[in-house]
């Protein structure tokens, strides 16, 4: 008697890694945002979410930047596959995959605390360690690595004829350097950390879609 097998088809190593890309995004957001809503002594308007990895219950956050940046890396592999050959299909991969090493190293260099967090910090700037200066710049130079793949894919879609798709690139990539210079300036208003948050929730919802964009198009 011949028994006969029915083998699903296997999901291709590009579709893997572009999966990654689709995941980390909605996944890092959601823990930050459960621990930013839970964590007492936080602010959403005073605290950016780095220093969440500070206090008892700090290695939430660092394993989040960690599992994430993993996922970025990720992605990234799965962009230089989607999109060889082309404009883009060399330096989008490497800016994306700089933006996740650059995760892993806030995680080893945690963020100072101040403005009162964790609990029972004293309110004001506080002191600036060298673990806070590393954190500030590796993550200036993550930024910048992610807004220029924004800007360099964007360069790859208008060439590609895709405009709605380029303008929304060119848009996210200018609002998360811009948060970014907004939250580095030190100026220390509710309105920089809340467009802080917004250009976070725009770079890895922009990559989360374009990742799904070209998932759905892999070989």
């Amino acid at each position: 008697m011949t028994q006969q097998l029915v083998h699903a088809r296997p999901i291709s190593t590009q579709r893997l890694l572009l999966g990654c890309g689709v995941v980390a995004g909605p996944s890092y957001v959601i823990v930050a945002l459960a621990q930013a809503l839970t964590r007492e002594g936080f602010d959403l308007a005073r605290h950016p979410w780095s220093f969440l990895a500070n206090g008892e219950l700090g290695w939430i956050q660092t394993a989040n930047f960690v599992l994430t940046a993993l996922a970025t890396i990720a992605a990234a592999a799965g962009l230089r596959r989607a999109l060889t050959p082309g404009r883009g299909a060399r330096w989008a991969p490497i800016l994306v995959g700089a933006f996740g090493a650059s995760m892993i190293g806030a995680a080893i260099f945690p963020a100072d605390p101040a403005m009162g967090f964790p609990a029972g910090t004293p309110e004001g700037p506080g002191t600036v360690t060298l673990s806070g200066t590393l954190h500030m710049a590796v993550g200036g130079v993550g930024f910048m690595c992610m807004a220029a793949a924004c800007y360099v894919i964007a360069s790859r879609q208008a060439r590609e004829s895709r405009g709605g798709w380029a303008l929304y690139s060119r848009v996210t990539g200018t609002l998360f350097l811009g948060s970014f210079v907004g939250i580095a300036s030190g100026a220390g208003a509710a309105w920089t950390n809340l467009m802080f948050v917004a250009g976070i929730v725009a770079v890895w919802s922009w990559l989360s879609l374009m990742s799904l964009n070209l998932f759905r198009h892999a070989a």
